[in-house]
């Protein structure tokens, strides 16, 4: 049998447990801090950042290493807020392109109501290459 110490440690340590627990499920998870955010919304979420780079690697045919640079602590790992990488630059420089092009020209083409608007994005001129890829007209 327990002793009457050991009984109470075991009490406590359950009781601890618990309220660690309970706690844990009740406090809100804190969203990831966004840094050096310069061609997206000031109130864009992490999640919409993380779809929006998701959808340039597969565009692009792209890993994240293209346009992040390693971190200078350790180069195993890349640090995303870091604008030693001079393909970033060119990338925000490409985003506001296309949101341009958007705006000024594609919102304002007649279409039907039922029609549905192809926007220009990284896939109309790359699609799936890291240079763009063009086609002679004839």
């Amino acid at each position: 049998m327990f002793s009457s110490h050991k009984k109470k440690a075991i009490t406590v340590t359950v009781l601890t447990g618990f309220v660690a627990v309970t706690i844990l499920a009740f406090v809100q998870p804190q969203p990831k801090v966004l840094k050096n955010i310069k061609a997206f919304p000031a109130n864009v979420t992490f999640k919409e950042v993380d779809e929006a780079m998701d959808q340039f690697k597969e565009d692009l045919g792209v890993k994240c290493v293209y346009c992040h640079a390693p971190s200078k602590e350790n180069n195993r790992k890349l640090d995303m807020a870091s604008d030693a990488n001079p393909k970033k630059e060119i990338t925000r420089q490409m985003m506001r392109m296309t949101d341009e092009m958007n705006k000024k020209y594609i919102s304002t083409l007649p279409h039907a109501d039922t029609a549905k608007i192809q926007l220009v994005t990284c896939n109309t001129c790359h699609r799936g290459s890291a240079k763009p890829v063009f086609k002679e007209v004839k």
